[in-house]
């Protein structure tokens, strides 16, 4: 599903972004599938997936935020075997590298749905294999496209508290070495945030980042849920939070980023329309806000888009949008060499555009 971009700019301003140094840290593993990807996978294993690309897009036109949940796991259910997460997982770097500019990624996975495949529980791989068929991807994405990739392990919440367990198990017991953060996501209605707080808490005391999605389809209540009881370092979309001024400025006070993603929030019907997004009030409510593409191939975008979405939205020149890209890194958990060596190409790659375009930097 395609939103429009209002008032979108014009070819300087999306140059400008396709060649600026970027970080991304909500953006999942499986909803990261492009079509070619996703062709590739179904063609593999039929199912009701189709393989056609016209008949894909169609598939990937959601009537509210449950059909996007159950067309992202038939999705998942083309994931069957070692073979197709290395595959999966090193198309995306590939094409995170070469067409989104990107130079550091957190892709939230779940390994849950791979384990213990929710469409055929009799089938599955052992959680080692999923471990060495994502850090060998990781591992070849870098040397290959110079993307350092980090994983977060989320819960699928509409799967309860077992899916927790497992999760936190992975986690814990074989744990990868680019794994740095501990997440939730999935449907808020009816998965409460607290019952998840002994997992964040053991997770967090191995080590791990909280970084639970909350906010989408819920109201403040969740945000709140998610900060004072899963300790939350960043909050995942965090859409409703616009809605309560006492939490506004506790974000702000805080410095807790949210991680917003224009497009996904329009296609799951989270909010009706671009110009009713709230990242402005985000923004004049001096939160931290980093922009991200959730599921960007299902949602019809790219984080380039984002960004240009961004641009319209927040009234962004060439400058905001190098802001935008460093406010990104410095909320990531990259290591702080990859962090420094990141932001250095952003400044490297802005005084290069200005000195080209006279020093004048405005859209």
């Amino acid at each position: 599903m395609t939103t429009e971009v209002p008032g979108a700019y014009g070819p300087e301003i999306e140059q400008f972004i396709k060649g600026l140094p970027k970080a991304e840290l909500h953006v999942h593993h499986v909803g990261s599938a492009s079509a070619r990807i996703v062709s590739e996978l179904a063609t593999r294993h039929p199912s009701t997936v189709p393989s056609d690309l016209d008949e894909l897009k169609r598939f990937y036109e959601f009537r509210d935020f449950a059909h996007f949940v159950e067309v992202y796991l038939a999705v998942v259910s083309l994931i069957r075997t070692p073979d197709d997460i290395h595959y999966l997982t090193y198309e995306i770097g590939r094409e995170m590298a070469t067409e989104q500019g990107l130079r550091y990624a957190e892709l939230t996975c779940t390994p849950y749905t791979s384990v213990h495949r929710p469409d055929d529980p009799a089938v599955g791989m052992p959680i080692e294999a999923y471990t060495e068929a994502i850090e060998s991807a990781r591992v070849e994405a870098e040397r290959d496209f110079g993307l350092v990739l980090r994983w977060i392990y989320d819960i699928p919440g509409e799967f309860g508290v077992p899916s927790a367990d497992a999760t936190l198990d992975y986690a814990l017991n074989h744990r990868p070495d680019g794994l740095v953060g501990f997440g939730l996501g999935g449907p808020e209605l009816g998965v409460p945030r607290p019952q998840f707080r002994p997992h964040f808490e053991q997770a967090r005391a191995a080590g791990l980042h909280s970084v639970p999605h909350a906010g989408e389809t819920t109201g403040p209540q969740t945000v709140w849920d998610s900060l004072t009881m899963l300790q939350a370092e960043r909050i995942g979309h965090g859409t409703s939070s616009a809605q309560d001024p006492a939490l506004l400025r506790h974000l702000a006070e805080t410095g807790v980023p949210l991680e917003v993603c224009p497009s996904s929030n329009i296609a799951t019907r989270a909010v009706a329309t671009l110009d009713q997004h709230p990242i402005r009030a985000f923004r004049d409510a001096g939160v931290t806000v980093t922009v991200n593409s959730d599921d960007p191939p299902m949602f019809g975008t790219t984080l380039n888009r984002e960004y240009a979405i961004a641009a319209r939205l927040l009234d962004l020149d060439e400058a905001g949008l190098a802001e935008l890209a460093r406010t990104g890194v410095r909320a990531s958990f990259a290591p702080k060499d990859v962090r420094d060596r990141v932001l250095g190409e952003i400044d490297a790659y802005v005084a290069a555009e200005g000195a080209e375009q006279g020093g004048s930097g405005q859209v």
